[in-house]
């Protein structure tokens, strides 16, 4: 049997160990780390909301109303008026008959597909699609096939192959809005064209997209005027939203068919119902007119660093030292700007991985800007 250690020394070796770094401070879009004021595009808090007073003060009042936790799963005593009314503001504005939310987007992708499909049944999934989904999709038991990132194409074969085999099995095409480490989007309207075509289920993960695009945030499928001819909605409360959690949007039999299959729920204590609260305060936001206002600086950030239709801006270097070495470099001039090594990306790809908030100055974007061009 291997030591651990002997692990560690191996994944050393290769550029590839990694190690938690505690904050001095806030993850706003100013932190302290290690003593030193950085500013912070390693966030995901694409809109500033971690710590927008709204929310903030709502998070007290879901605490003084309905205690620090939820005691246990909803299906046994944890399903509080906070839950409820978040999951019903989420099926309004996805479009859908109904909704349920997990307690982070991981276990949201574990509950729902393994409930969806199994053996017997097919994953149709994009070769960069985030580990939570690949995850799911083994656990599933379904048989796997993976198309390369973004090519209908190949995507349109699988799909005949595999139903001209199977006229009535289940066959689950997921796929992702916003590619969370290069910040491109999927060809959704061919996409959802394809898997109608051939009677498959589509999984759309908003994770990135949720809050950045759509006239009110509500994502790509918003933007596109597809929310209603996608199965399964997916996203999660934890970039955009600046709290934590996942959701699902879907028909009320998919929900309800979820809420008696999707073991992430059904053997998880709920979600906080302060926390529910705080995040039901964090979707009115987004989708108010101070949204679409965070939404145009947020994009005018992105636009003092280069064009990209989202906020993640990622700078390929290629090997893992010298990623760690541009993202030290940065450091020293003031700014946290992750190094992302495999297997987050494929090998060689190693890359800076830049995130634009609305809550940056543009003094502070345009610093940055000077700082990578040198």
């Amino acid at each position: 049997m291997r030591d651990p250690a002997d692990e560690l020394r191996d994944i050393g070796a290769a550029g590839l160990r990694r190690g938690l770094r505690p904050l001095d401070s806030p993850a706003g879009p100013r932190v302290i780390r290690d003593g030193r004021e950085l500013w912070n595009f390693a966030s995901n808090d694409y809109l500033g909301l971690a710590t927008h007073p709204e929310v903030a003060a709502a998070f007290r009042e879901g605490i003084d109303r309905y205690g620090a936790g939820a005691a246990a799963s909803r299906l046994v005593c944890g399903s509080l008026p906070p839950h409820h009314e978040l999951e019903d503001a989420i099926a309004a504005a996805k479009k859908s008959e109904a909704a349920l939310v997990f307690s982070s987007g991981f276990a949201t992708s574990l509950g729902i597909i393994p409930a969806v499909v199994g053996k017997g049944d097919h994953v149709v999934i994009d070769k960069l699609a985030h580990a939570c989904l690949v995850d799911a999709s083994r656990l599933s038991g379904a048989t796997i096939r993976v198309f390369p990132h973004n090519r209908m194409e190949k995507l349109a074969s699988l799909l005949e192959s595999i139903r001209s085999k199977d006229s009535s099995g289940r066959i689950l095409v997921v796929t992702e809005s916003v590619f969370s480490m290069d910040g491109d989007l999927c060809p959704l309207a061919e996409t959802v064209d394809l898997t109608e075509r051939h009677g498959a289920l589509l999984l759309l993960d908003e994770a990135h997209g949720f809050g950045v695009l759509g006239d009110r945030g509500m994502g790509l499928a918003e933007r596109e005027g597809l929310q209603e001819r996608i199965t399964f909605q997916m996203g999660t409360l934890s970039k955009a939203a600046g709290l934590s959690g996942g959701y699902v949007a879907a028909s009320r039999d998919w929900i309800d068919l979820l809420v008696n299959r999707a073991r992430s729920f059904i053997y998880s204590t709920a979600p906080p119902p302060a926390l529910a609260n705080a995040a039901l305060s964090s979707l009115k936001i987004i989708r108010s007119e101070e949204g679409a206002r965070l939404r145009e600086d947020m994009r005018r950030n992105i636009a003092l660093l280069g064009a990209s239709p989202t906020p993640i801006l990622p700078r390929v270097v290629g090997s893992n030292e010298d990623a760690l070495a541009a993202s030290s470099a940065l450091a020293d001039a003031g700014f946290l700007v992750p190094a992302i090594r495999f297997p987050t990306v494929p090998r060689g790809t190693a890359r800076l991985r830049i995130s634009v908030s609305a809550a940056h100055p543009p003094d502070a974007v345009l610093a940055l800007a000077k700082a990578l061009g040198e």
